[in-house]
């Protein structure tokens, strides 16, 4: 699946600069002028990173930070004044994973968003994820829950894969079989609660206790000790 990124910036030029850059290496970015719009575009949909601008009009990145930890530990990117170290200490204080001081070179940009995407990735070894207990077999399709096989369908499977790859991130209900690669699945969101509450039985009480409901919004694989 393509890496999907937020630009939360009022800066149009250097979203369509950003954009073509990135799009060159395999990076599909999204715009949102103002920290409004950013916060509603990540309850909508399902993004890997965030691009935070702290200079903005209205709500500052800062405070667009400190809400989006509030739900999420999406790894954010924080673009920062040159030289103003306060916002750049306070951005990391707030729960940023890195900052970069503008003027910056796309290249730099790149190397930076990728770093902190590697960081976000969950623990896997030989094709297999571990995550808090559930033990994934990806190309074995098998998975293990303390030990335990658990017995899935395909779909289920794929649900769970998806969830736990963004472990603590929200993911909503109309992405969520896009981000299992069931885009040619039509279902309805009911369909898609029934399959997770399915999910959560066959996987016992990890299930229960991790696979959490965003009322309104949609499902995460909340992460132990999170």
């Amino acid at each position: 699946m393509p890496t999907r990124v937020l630009l939360i910036d009022d800066d149009t030029r250097m979203y369509e600069l950003l954009a073509e850059y990135l799009g060159q290496n395999g990076i599909t970015v999204s715009h949102a002028p103002d920290g409004g719009r950013g916060l509603a575009a990540l309850e909508a949909n399902a993004f890997d990173a965030v691009l935070l601008d702290v200079m903005m009009p209205g709500m500052d990145g800062l405070e667009v930070c400190k809400r989006i930890r509030a739900k999420s530990r999406i790894p954010v990117l924080m673009l920062t004044a040159k030289g103003d170290e306060t916002d750049r200490v306070v951005g990391l204080e707030l729960g940023a994973d890195d900052y970069l001081p503008k003027p910056f070179g796309p290249r730099e940009l790149l190397a930076r968003l990728r770093a902190v995407l590697r960081r976000a990735q969950p623990a896997a070894v030989a094709d297999r994820i571990e995550s808090s207990g559930v033990s994934i077999d990806v190309s074995g399709r098998e998975v293990k829950v303390e030990g335990k096989a658990v017995e899935l369908t395909g779909l289920e499977f794929d649900l769970l894969l998806a969830l736990v790859r963004r472990a603590g991130r929200v993911i909503p209900r109309d992405a969520l079989l896009g981000e299992a690669g069931r885009n040619d699945t039509v279902v309805s969101e009911r369909t898609v609660d029934v399959h997770i509450s399915h999910l959560r039985q066959k996987l016992g009480d990890v299930g229960t206790r991790l696979i959490k409901t965003v009322r309104g919004v949609g499902y995460v694989f909340a992460k132990e000790g999170a």
